[in-house]
């Protein structure tokens, strides 16, 4: 019995809008199948040549940021279930790591980050695109409360980064993208019906 093509489906939307929610409630509701989850924010370019200094300067949310022709080409060797070595970005050390994660095909591959339908090849690729709509003032909430909780960074640094760069990349590169949208889902995880929706969309298409 030949094998179905894996089915991609993308998930994004801006910092803090629920996307990983969203991406983990259609995991869980799967557990019977083959289902993966690739994060875009582990394609984040190798910087090892730059100097440490030059390497803050990073500006993670600008589509230059990203190695997409590397996760294009793992997407690609996936879909034809091929076994792909998916990197580990070490935020610590702004570079690539020198360690890999070794990442099995699957089914069902859901690809999640804030600017996966920024890039046409990328959308191409997918048979399902989700966008997470989520007030801006629920997502700054959101990752103030992560970044000090998990992250140990200050209130004002928070505040600095967003209003100089996230807020800024959000309206430039991702809002944008919501165009390219099949379904676009407010309020996140917490959007029970718009998941369920989903959810029985991936089913038919798993049954066909």
């Amino acid at each position: 019995m030949t094998k179905h093509k894996p089915i991609i489906i993308g998930v994004t939307g801006g910092s803090g809008s629920g996307k990983t929610s969203v991406s983990r409630a259609i995991l869980n509701h799967f557990p019977e199948h083959s289902i993966m989850m690739l994060e875009h924010d582990s394609y984040y370019k190798d910087q090892s040549h730059l100097a440490f200094e030059d390497r803050l300067k990073t500006n993670y949310d600008h589509p230059l940021a990203f190695d997409t022709d590397l996760l294009i080409e793992h997407l690609s060797k996936l879909l034809n279930y091929e076994t792909i070595e998916k990197p580990v970005y070490d935020y610590v050390k702004h570079t690539r790591s020198e360690e890999t994660v070794i990442q099995e095909p699957k089914e069902v591959i859901i690809l999640e980050g804030i600017l996966i339908l920024e890039d046409e090849r990328l959308r191409e690729l997918m048979d399902i695109k989700i966008y997470v709509d989520t007030d801006d003032d629920i997502r700054i909430i959101r990752r103030i409360k992560r970044d000090m909780e998990e992250r140990g960074r200050t209130l004002d640094s928070i505040i600095e980064q967003y209003l100089s760069v996230v807020k800024p990349m959000y309206n430039q590169f991702i809002e944008p993208t919501k165009r390219y949208a099949d379904v676009i889902v407010p309020e996140g995880g917490e959007n029970h019906v718009a998941i369920d929706l989903i959810n029985t969309k991936v089913g038919s298409i798993l049954e066909d």
